[in-house]
């Protein structure tokens, strides 16, 4: 049900692929709300993606960006601006890649080249793409940015590898950025921690499934899926969360507060018996 919580404002979103993507959901569900968006992806991306369709059924433009080149964001967001008609109110930051990760290299024998890029990609862009906007004067007073990250950044998943060092950093872009962005112009800057969800990224991580589980069963609320994640990115795009900003906003149905329940304690008892 849409509530025209975005009527008049103009987006950018980055890490739409496919279907599964929840930047594809955040994408459909902004328009729904009245927004006017662009989709942007790294070029080798969109080769074999589904990005051109999502554009086509919004009615809008893809404009491609490696996200970890000032250039390619500068000339997003200029491209942007003029295909909108003004400055940007959001921006969403839903990129992850790592090498490591997709050659099974396990944590304790990481290739660092690899290690590096991992961070450029998945979150030293997130700088880059504030930095661009930021210095570009593109963002409208008030506006938002989001970036999605996961708890691997506060707790340990043997699994996930660099990418929760990625995380990490992420997060304290967003605290760090937050700050001269509020005193520039009032634009929020905030990273949502999302439950583990079934993206095309996510399942390609060691054990994916095993912990999927174990957090839908530990959530009271069980897992949140790429659909609520959109809404919740709806509403912290639109001025009713006009005062929150530098914060990292758990998303996870419950899981972070959790140390044990019910469920998992009658799998211990059945795994006994």
């Amino acid at each position: 049900m849409a509530n025209n919580l975005l009527k008049g404002k103009r987006g950018i979103i980055f890490g739409a692929l496919d279907e599964k993507s929840i930047a594809w959901a955040v994408a459909e569900r902004c328009h729904e709300e009245g927004a006017q968006i662009v989709l942007t992806n790294a070029p080798v991306a969109l080769r074999f993606g589904k990005i051109n369709e999502l554009a086509e059924k919004l009615n809008t433009k893809v404009i491609p960006a490696d996200a970890t080149k000032i250039e390619d964001i500068e000339n997003l967001f200029t491209e942007s601006m003029e295909l909108l008609g003004g400055k940007i109110d959001f921006v969403l930051h839903s990129i992850g890649m790592s090498l490591n990760v997709r050659k099974k290299k396990e944590y304790t024998n990481l290739n660092h080249d690899w290690m590096l890029k991992t961070f450029d990609i998945s979150a030293v862009s997130f700088h880059k793409v504030m930095q661009v906007a930021y210095n570009m004067d593109a963002m409208n007073d008030g506006g938002s940015i989001l970036a999605l990250t996961y708890m691997a950044a506060q707790r340990t998943f043997p699994e996930y590898n660099e990418m929760a060092e990625s995380k990490a950093l992420l997060e304290s872009y967003a605290r760090s950025f937050g700050y001269h962005f509020g005193v520039k112009n009032k634009v929020r800057v905030n990273t949502i921690s999302q439950s583990p969800t079934m993206t095309t990224a996510g399942s390609g991580v060691k054990g994916f499934g095993t912990f999927f589980d174990f957090a839908d069963k530990m959530s009271p609320l069980g897992n949140a899926d790429a659909a609520s994640c959109a809404d919740y990115c709806v509403v912290m795009f639109s001025d009713l969360t006009r005062m929150v900003t530098m914060q990292n906003l758990f998303h996870d149905g419950g899981f972070i507060n959790m140390g044990i329940n019910s469920v998992a304690l009658a799998g211990d008892e059945d795994a006994e018996a």
